[in-house]
């Protein structure tokens, strides 16, 4: 077994992935791989918390999912890639934990209201809406993480599974550790309408996208509303292009060229979308031709999957046969 320090994240399939997903999760994640034992998931089951009706294409989203990943840099090899579902202790975990957790626990985490007021015609009036935090603390504590890297609005959800490995040691013996949060600074990814980065509003550039696609995207995106003539002086921080110059573009070229190109009017915004394009088509472009590798080869993604919730899912059922004995249920 590993002696190195266990980090555990997942992510809801929801088909392909773009660039806030990249910038938010993937390039930590590839990053964390180096360091760490990693255990990264795809989240279905959480998926049908606010999606339980809509489920025909959960399958096809988790193969695209699981394209992206691999292709972004992921590696089989140094990390452990599995879809939750395929490993049923969390299942039996989350119902044990659900047994010991106060309902006022629940329906204090900020998202449990934020996410009802984002999404009004959905009904989320469901237990398994109220009761998705008991899951994640399950996914958590299931394989015993050292870490989550999550950014500071998921910092609720990390203390709720605290709270929950707490209670169950205090009731039963000392079973798991308590799992602390690896915050990471999540760059903020506008999409081409200056919005937040969401398939829901179809601003998003998608990592399977030509670099034809890219750039049609790129070049009439929004920016700093300050600029109407090309000889008014922007901010860089209020434009959404500046966003992606923050993923992609070296930090000194965005010093000597982006920002006093648009601070002092030196250039137009067309101008400023060229020198962004010319950094990121070559990252994505490798990503693109790799992803499009894997969706020719089905067969691969699968073995990986397999392989990845196979090994999962005897870290979790040793994790389980501890609790189960704890609680006196074996």
């Amino acid at each position: 077994m590993s002696k190195r320090e266990r980090v555990l994240s997942g992510m809801r399939p929801s088909g392909r992935l773009h660039l806030g997903n990249l910038a938010g999760a993937l390039q930590n994640w590839i990053a964390l791989q180096r360091d760490y034992d990693c255990f990264f998931f795809i989240a279905d089951w959480h998926a049908l918390t606010t999606d339980y009706a809509e489920t025909a294409d959960l399958q096809a989203n988790i193969r695209e999912m699981a394209a992206d990943m691999l292709a972004a840099g992921l590696d089989p090899e140094r990390s452990t890639i599995f879809v939750q579902s395929r490993v049923p202790e969390h299942a039996e975990l989350h119902l044990l934990f659900s047994m010991i957790t106060p309902e006022p626990w629940l329906k204090r985490v900020p998202t449990y209201e934020e996410q009802q007021e984002a999404n009004p015609n959905k009904d989320l009036s469901t237990y398994g809406f109220l009761g998705y935090p008991v899951l994640q603390a399950a996914d958590i504590l299931i394989y015993k993480a050292n870490y989550v890297p999550v950014g500071q609005d998921q910092l609720p959800h990390i203390e709720l599974t605290r709270e929950i490995a707490r209670r169950f040691n205090n009731f039963y013996g000392p079973v798991f550790p308590e799992p602390g949060a690896k915050v990471t600074d999540v760059p903020r990814v506008r999409g081409t309408d200056g919005e937040k980065m969401s398939k829901s509003r179809d601003n998003c550039i998608y990592l399977a996208e030509s670099p034809a696609e890219v750039t049609a995207k790129v070049r009439p995106m929004v920016t700093d509303p300050a600029r109407k003539r090309r000889s008014d002086p922007g901010d860089p921080e209020k434009c959404p292009v500046y966003d992606l110059h923050k993923v992609f573009t070296p930090i000194g070229v965005r010093e000597q060229t982006i920002i006093p190109g648009c601070t002092r009017a030196l250039f137009g915004c067309l101008d400023c979308k060229d020198v962004l394009l010319q950094h990121m088509l070559p990252i994505l472009t490798p990503i693109r031709e790799k992803r499009e590798e894997l969706i020719a080869r089905p067969a691969q993604i699968a073995e990986v999957l397999n392989d990845g919730s196979a090994r999962a899912r005897a870290v979790a059922a040793a994790t389980l046969k501890e609790a189960r004995e704890a609680m006196h249920l074996l």
